[in-house]
């Protein structure tokens, strides 16, 4: 049974029961917030594993509490899941752009609630062997046990999806991954994928390699691959 502490961050009562509930019978530990103000506070000066986070809120909206909380070495490394409304897919972008690991669009039925929650939570376990190797690719280092990524030495900043998303292509360079395998491997399944959503953590990623981002290459109509001119090209 799962012990993990999840704050929720919305302020329409029929939604929060719907969670908090979902969230309780999976054996979760929740506590609730319905203001950006309050869910600050609660996320500030206590401990929480995940944080699920409603876009609309009154005065202090959930961009800018997710902004807040992942510029704050004490709250930076909580996933985030953003709620939106459905379609709003500048929301969405400008979310995780922020740093916010996933994004659930209203309505949502309790299954891809659970499904999405399990799969971020997942992704904080301990690695596998295979997963735990660091992985070196010209000047890129990736060390996946202490989730650092280095550039000729240089430490390089990156969130929890941008940090997957790298250790996923540069694991098999010269393989191109499709948006939707992407999706898969960080995200999970029954995850509704937009080619916008992968994109801007792929600009965000490049931009924050620098002059290595240039590794990871765009296969137009498919997907991306970390470049690898020795190696066969196969699409999974």
């Amino acid at each position: 049974m799962a012990n993990e502490r999840i704050l929720i961050v919305e302020d329409e009562e029929d939604v929060l029961e719907l969670e908090s509930y979902n969230l309780k019978k999976n054996g979760y530990n929740v506590e609730a917030a319905t203001t950006g103000e309050q869910a600050l506070e609660k996320a500030l000066n206590h401990t929480f594993d995940l944080v699920l986070l409603d876009i609309m809120l009154p005065t202090v909206d959930g961009l800018e509490v997710c902004k807040i909380l992942k510029t704050n070495p004490q709250t930076a490394e909580v996933p985030i899941i953003m709620l939106t409304a459905k379609g709003e897919e500048s929301d969405i972008v400008a979310g995780l752009e922020l740093g916010a690991d996933d994004y659930i669009t209203k309505p949502f039925s309790p299954r891809v609630l659970m499904a999405r929650v399990k799969a971020v939570l997942r992704r904080k376990r301990k690695p596998t062997p295979e997963e735990s190797e660091t992985v070196r690719r010209g000047p890129i280092e990736i060390h996946p046990n202490r989730h650092m990524v280095t550039v000729e030495g240089q430490n390089v900043d990156l969130t929890s999806t941008e940090f997957s998303l790298l250790h996923l292509l540069a694991r098999k360079p010269g393989w191109v991954f499709t948006r939707y395998k992407i999706v898969d491997a960080i995200h999970g399944t029954d995850h509704a994928v937009t080619d916008r959503s992968v994109d801007v953590q792929v600009v965000g990623l490049r931009k924050k390699l620098g002059s290595a981002g240039k590794l990871i290459e765009t296969v137009r109509g498919v997907g991306y691959r970390f470049k690898d001119l020795s190696a066969e090209q196969d699409i999974l």
